[in-house]
């Protein structure tokens, strides 16, 4: 009998990872991809606590600026448990794709849709493996693109913008629901008090992580594109950006664009 006992593993994120800006890590993919591994379970809760459920608000709103028609093909990229590809779904376009780099979030995606009671004609999203800098489609195969608080978790995300662009059809449209910094500048002291202190502490508690995911979270809005960044990075892929909607004053970003 083999009682040896394993090495506790290391966090995907340390305090000292995080002294510097997370999206230059060399290795930042397959720390999201450990990071998301180690919250998923608790993902979906975390999210309706920490964001005082607005979080499927936004996505509803991002879904329905997709003005999803009934041949429209979909794909829902960093799905993650599958909360907007379900909210998609329920748009009844021909069909959804929901894509996620890591396993253990599709796993749970999964399990959600098979639990869902849904209407006669209802279409079930599909879900598969995918990394958004290589996005295993054709050319031209898709109607909608979304990505929902994904995007800043790519390793480039610019890469990323120009297979979104590649796979849309001409007249299709691109939905980027990502984290901002609210312009106010009392409800942004107060968004950086509970990011940075508040959150990180009550959702390591509830999810029982050690990877440093909502250390990370922060430090990765902060670091990242503004709105006005994104939408010159969108229009470098060829794409035109018709609106940037703030959603609860700033705290997230809405950007549509079309090819």
């Amino acid at each position: 009998m083999n009682d040896t006992k394993q090495a506790p593993q290391s966090p995907a994120w340390s305090d000292a990872d995080l002294r510097a800006n997370p999206h230059e890590a060399a290795d930042k993919a397959a720390r999201v991809e450990a990071m998301f591994s180690s919250i998923a379970k608790r993902y979906d809760l975390n999210n309706r606590v920490h964001s005082m459920w607005r979080d499927q608000a936004w996505r509803r709103e991002a879904a329905k600026l997709a003005a999803i028609k009934p041949t429209d093909d979909v794909l829902d990229m960093a799905c993650g448990t599958g909360d907007l590809s379900e909210i998609l779904a329920a748009k009844r376009p021909r069909t959804v794709l929901g894509m996620d780099f890591t396993r253990a979030m599709l796993d749970v995606a999964r399990h959600k849709a098979s639990r869902i009671t849904r209407k006669p004609g209802q279409i079930v999203p599909e879900y598969h493996w995918g990394d958004a800098m290589d996005i295993e489609l054709p050319d031209q195969s898709m109607d909608v693109v979304t990505i929902a608080f994904g995007l800043r978790n790519v390793s480039d995300p610019a890469i990323a913008v120009g297979e979104f662009a590649r796979v849309l059809r001409p007249g299709g449209r691109l939905i980027v629901l990502e984290f901002s910094t609210p312009r106010n500048a009392l409800i942004r002291w107060f968004n950086s008090a509970y990011t940075k202190h508040i959150m990180p502490c009550t959702a390591t508690l509830l999810s029982g992580d050690r990877s440093g995911a909502y250390r990370y979270l922060p430090k990765s809005v902060s670091t990242f594109a503004d709105p006005a960044t994104l939408a010159s990075m969108v229009s470098s892929a060829g794409l035109a950006v018709t609106k940037q909607l703030p959603q609860s004053l700033g705290i997230c970003t809405i950007t549509l664009a079309t090819r």
